[in-house]
């Protein structure tokens, strides 16, 4: 908790998201920007507000968002694990019910690298009998 403002730091893919929520009126800003700006897709503002919205905190918090890195999916994931840590950080006794949700838990999927030799990660050169 830094003053007023609970803090948390969500991370999806590639994206990092630092979250700061605060009592207030559900106004949600993502790097300066209101969230339905920012997010081009009705799918990402719904993803980022689900935590919220399990609670019931939906109208009970100002939330200040900085996210940066990865693309759009990315950053909605972020973002909602972000405001998920930052909501046990207001209130412990919300962890039980994100957990169950799934919220808490870090989602580990990454891309998985190119090797040598291959087009990408996994796909090889095609094979040739003759």
């Amino acid at each position: 908790m830094i003053g007023e403002w609970n803090n948390g730091t969500g991370r999806r893919k590639s994206s990092v998201a630092r979250v700061f929520l605060k009592k207030g009126s559900g106004q949600i800003v993502v790097n300066g920007k209101d969230i339905q700006n920012f997010f081009g897709r009705a799918t990402s503002i719904m993803i980022c507000k689900q935590p919220l919205m399990l609670t019931n905190h939906a109208q009970t918090f100002d939330i200040m968002v900085n996210v940066a890195g990865g693309g759009e999916s990315g950053q909605a994931g972020a973002v909602r694990h972000g405001i998920t840590r930052a909501l046990i950080d207001y209130d412990a006794t919300l962890k039980p019910e994100l957990s169950k949700a799934g919220f808490v838990t870090r989602d580990a999927r990454e891309v998985e690298r190119k090797k040598v030799g291959l087009h990408g990660a996994r796909r090889r050169k095609q094979f040739s009998k003759r």
